[in-house]
């Protein structure tokens, strides 16, 4: 009874937004806000204590609740967990350079060759959602002597760091990026920082050198840096429709920026955030993120159209196709292709001999 009480009291009620029936609901397993409790390093939860593993072993014998009380088995091993008082944060790791501070998560600090990420621990299944990230990218560095910038995860892969903002190269799944130094010298019509967007099937890298043009979906100007009040993105995906959008000008409104449709993402993937310094640095912050359920009507012409799909991909947009590498010889193959190579070897040596036997013969009738 216990446990149903706070199966049904550890969320949050419906709120409806916009026009039409649409709905959202706060996702608590995907959302991270302040106290920052119980964050995970390489893993490992900083304070686990005994009676939350308990609770764990127990889960195994309690699948069945998720049909009673009408969630999804990964959302009752977390409401199991924060139950018993870990909070939301401990299904979050960290990951780098990354630092949990009172007020905010330093995903790197203002100083040089450091990286960090944040990632969540639960995959999402979630149809249609909306992502709201409160950041703060603050330093020491005069104008475009500053950088990276950071970027926001919607990834197959998870804790895999690399070059990308931090993470991985040749990713699957969603990027937005929040770059705050142009590498393209002779570029003149942006200004920056800049926001971009990026989907990827694992087969396009991210072109640094030309600050991600050749695979962007599109992108604006964000003045971010060392602004005295809160800066927030959102990311909505709404029936194949992506649209991020920007508050960043302490008037708590929100501000067009990307907007594609026909964007086709896979459910199961991750969320999690990044950043990266070299020879330029800032700190950059993240105070929190909170994931929304969109709730939406659909007529069976679009339930038809918008279903499930297992490879990043953006209508009208070609990606390059991955080719699986062969897989490797057995060792049976391996030892018929040596067997039958080396027959048709002998094979073709007496047949030459055959033929030069009997030339031989015919050039000793001629002769006589």
């Amino acid at each position: 009874m216990l446990l149903l009480l706070l199966l049904l009291g550890s969320g949050q009620g419906p709120r409806q937004v916009g026009a039409g029936q649409t709905f959202e609901y706060l996702k608590r397993e995907h959302s991270l806000s302040k106290p920052y409790q119980g964050v995970t390093e390489g893993g490992r939860l900083s304070d686990m204590k005994g009676k939350n593993r308990w609770w764990l072993q127990l889960s195994e014998d309690l699948w069945w609740l998720s049909e009673q009380v009408g969630v999804e088995e990964y959302e009752l091993i977390y409401f199991l967990l924060i139950g018993v008082g870990t909070g939301s944060s401990s299904l979050w790791n960290l990951m780098g350079n990354a630092m949990v501070m009172t007020q905010y998560i330093r995903l790197t600090p203002d100083m040089q060759s450091k990286q960090g990420a944040l990632w969540n621990r639960v995959p999402c299944f979630l149809r249609d959602w909306e992502l709201q990230v409160h950041f703060k990218i603050h330093g020491q560095g005069k104008k475009n002597l500053h950088g990276d910038g950071l970027a926001i995860w919607y990834t197959k892969d998870r804790m895999q760091p690399g070059p990308v903002f931090g993470n991985m190269d040749k990713f699957v799944g969603l990027g937005v990026f929040i770059d705050t130094y142009p590498n393209e010298e002779k570029q003149q019509e942006r200004v920056f920082p800049y926001i971009s967007a990026m989907v990827n099937n694992g087969s396009l890298s991210y072109d640094h050198e030309r600050d991600g043009r050749p695979t962007e979906l599109g992108g604006c100007t964000a003045i971010v840096r060392n602004l005295h009040y809160d800066t927030f993105l959102v990311i909505r995906y709404v029936k194949r429709h992506l649209t991020i959008m920007i508050d960043i000008d302490g008037k708590h409104e929100w501000r067009d920026c990307i907007e594609v449709p026909g964007v086709r993402l896979p459910r199961g993937y991750y969320f999690g955030t990044s950043s990266i310094t070299g020879d330029l640095s800032d700190n950059h912050d993240v105070i929190s993120l909170k994931l929304f359920e969109l709730t939406v009507e659909r007529n069976p012409e679009e339930e038809k159209l918008h279903r499930d799909v297992f490879l990043p991909s953006v209508d009208n947009m070609k990606l390059p196709e991955m080719t699986a590498p062969l897989p490797p010889l057995s060792g049976l193959a391996l030892f018929l292709i040596v067997f039958f190579s080396l027959v048709f070897s002998v094979f073709a040596i007496v047949i030459g001999i055959i033929l030069y036997n009997k030339w031989q013969e015919q050039s000793r009738k001629r002769f006589y």
